[in-house]
């Protein structure tokens, strides 16, 4: 795996910022591993996540279920701060994340990986790794991978600080779905007088029960097509 190595090695140090070395990291990844696709993720709690990069369509529906649903391998990686390895998810009894496991299961998706992403004692995010086939990473592709870990917190962490491109913490690589999230659920609890917790719990199970995701019930609420007060009957 040396050569795995200096792969991930070339595509860190070949960059202008952090955000560009994370997408470099991650295809990187991608090709040196048996998995077809990944994606990363700037966390620190259910209410403050953003997917950074994703290097394709299925991996960006991964992260998307995750967050509109508030749960899943990625959710489990950061609170629990261990990887959570499911090498066959089609067969896997996956009791923290039905939902999710229940809503990927159309994708083409066999296994997934997940690995936290920590400063110290902090998370500050997770990668996800995903494959097409199930099977499981051999001890040395694990040891790639959990370099891999290594190197995006580090540059994830400069994101963090706002050392790229001017961002100023989470808040500032959130996107704008994202930014609609944090302001419908800040309508929702003003109008329901509930904490922002239980504010965007309903917000999700609102999205869950129609069959849309969470950033197009979130603009419909900013835009004022939905009226809060649905969400609480």
């Amino acid at each position: 795996m040396r050569d795995a190595r200096a792969t991930l090695r070339a595509a860190l140090h070949d960059n202008e910022n952090e955000l560009d070395a994370l997408a470099r990291v991650i295809r990187a990844c991608v090709d040196v591993l048996p998995v077809d696709g990944a994606s990363v993720s700037a966390m620190s709690g259910p209410r403050e996540r953003e997917t950074l990069y994703a290097s394709d369509k299925i991996a960006a529906r991964i992260e998307d279920i995750q967050f509109s649903l508030g749960e899943g391998p990625c959710f489990e990686a950061f609170a629990s701060r261990r990887p959570v390895l499911v090498p066959d998810l089609p067969q896997a009894s996956v009791q923290e994340w039905p939902m999710f496991a229940a809503t990927v299961n159309p994708l083409p998706v066999g296994a997934i990986f997940a690995f936290p992403l920590q400063a110290g004692a902090i998370g500050i995010g997770a990668i996800d790794l995903y494959r097409r086939r199930p099977g499981w990473l051999s001890a040395e592709e694990l040891a790639v991978a959990l370099e891999v870990v290594d190197v995006v917190t580090a540059v994830l962490l400069g994101v963090l600080l706002g050392e790229a491109n001017g961002t100023d913490g989470l808040r500032g690589v959130l996107s704008p779905g994202r930014e609609q999230v944090h302001q419908a659920t800040g309508m929702v609890l003003a109008a329901l007088g509930v904490s922002a917790e239980e504010a965007l719990s309903r917000l999700r199970g609102y999205a869950f029960v129609v069959d849309r995701s969470l950033d197009e019930v979130a603009e419909d609420i900013v835009s004022r097509r939905l009226s809060p007060l649905e969400l609480g009957r």
